[in-house]
């Protein structure tokens, strides 16, 4: 076995439990935030405030998944910090907007800058796929990285955009009839569209973890091969 690409494996895999531990205490930060906010804002006379929890759950899970996803496919020596301080920037926006699980025009204007930042992370992260793709020698790795472009084409061209002008345009409805969405309590038809919407993308994501895994199994095989 050539020394040298033992050495990389080795750093690669110390990259890929640094990136797993931070993926994991900032969800759990987030996690601690949802659970305070929430235990203080929901009651029966509130039960709405249900389903903004629900919401803040989904956007935990979402972040978690795509981010375990990403580290098994794209994360390598050397260590990427721009990506991992986006990581970071997140879970604060995650704390920020679980805090305001009782304001509905909050929650929405935090909801479509979370959006934003998330989508500058996919943007940014495309320099990664482009190392992985440039650095690509067999057949399994260039369909992987094939796979996880397409991927991530589409959440910065059509996914998350809409996650964003959804969001813009709930914060906008409610700002504009505050009548309608606070008083007349309407703004429960919004959290429920953007709670469908997290649904929906949830089951995306697990359908396309379907689709990659037995390429994941060929790019760790090979890998170990070498």
């Amino acid at each position: 076995m050539n020394p040298s690409s033992e050495s990389r494996r080795e750093l690669d895999s110390t990259v890929i439990n640094i990136e797993l531990t931070l993926v994991s205490i900032i969800q759990g930060v987030a996690l601690f935030f949802l659970t305070d906010n929430a235990r203080a804002s929901m009651s029966v006379r509130h039960w709405e405030n249900f389903l903004y929890v629900a919401a803040g759950l989904c956007v935990i899970f979402v972040f978690w998944s795509r981010s375990i996803i990403h580290t098994l496919t794209l994360i390598k020596w050397p260590l990427e910090f721009g990506h991992n301080f986006f990581y970071i920037a997140c879970a604060l926006g995650e704390a920020i907007l679980f805090s305001r699980l009782d304001s509905p025009l909050a929650w929405f204007q935090l909801s479509a800058a979370y959006a934003a930042v998330v989508w500058l992370l996919f943007i940014y992260d495309m320099r990664l796929i482009r190392a992985r793709i440039t650095e690509s020698t067999s057949l399994a790795d260039q369909t992987l990285y094939a796979r996880a472009r397409a991927d991530q084409l589409l959440n910065i061209w059509i996914l998350v955009p809409l996650l964003f002008l959804l969001n813009l345009g709930c914060a906008f409805a409610i700002r504009s009839q505050p009548d309608l969405f606070i008083s007349r309590a309407r703004h429960v038809w919004l959290i429920n569209v953007q709670l469908a919407s997290f649904i929906g993308y949830l089951i995306y994501i697990g359908n396309y973890f379907k689709a990659i895994a037995p390429l994941l199994l060929r790019n760790r095989e090979r890998a170990g091969e070498q």
